[in-house]
């Protein structure tokens, strides 16, 4: 897990900042900010569209007495690609829009729950009920 998060906050970001610089060598620095910026807009746009529907689907699916799950991997997904989103950065912004834009999730929804299900049945996740 320790190395995980060194990856995470470490050697992404150094990345990011090398693919940023290399782009910057090909299109100029006011581009390459005007990308960084208009992926901010953009995501953070489409994170809030996107967010509100699935919302409004929770709480249809609640009131008809069922669980969400799908739509709460949907909502997962939105939040994690909505914050990648707004991180500066080409890699994080590729990733963040494929959670956001709903063709692509519906992709990545089934991998997740595949996984979210192993975990489960190994033990390594533990989900608590209460009543």
């Amino acid at each position: 897990m320790l190395f995980k998060l060194i990856l995470l906050f470490t050697v992404i970001p150094i990345v990011e900042l090398a693919l940023l610089l290399r782009l910057n060598t090909y299109i100029g620095l006011g581009y390459t900010l005007l990308i960084v910026i208009f992926t901010g807009i953009a995501g953070a746009y489409l994170a809030k569209k996107e967010g509100k529907g699935i919302l409004n689907n929770i709480r249809l699916e609640m009131s008809q007495g069922r669980m969400p799950g799908d739509e709460l991997v949907n909502g997962l997904c939105v939040l994690i690609g909505g914050a990648l989103l707004l991180t500066p950065g080409l890699l994080t912004d590729i990733t963040g829009f494929i959670l956001v834009i709903p063709v692509s999730r519906e992709a990545l929804k089934k991998v997740i729950k595949a996984k979210l299900r192993r975990m489960l049945e190994e033990g390594t996740f533990l989900f608590y009920y209460r009543k």
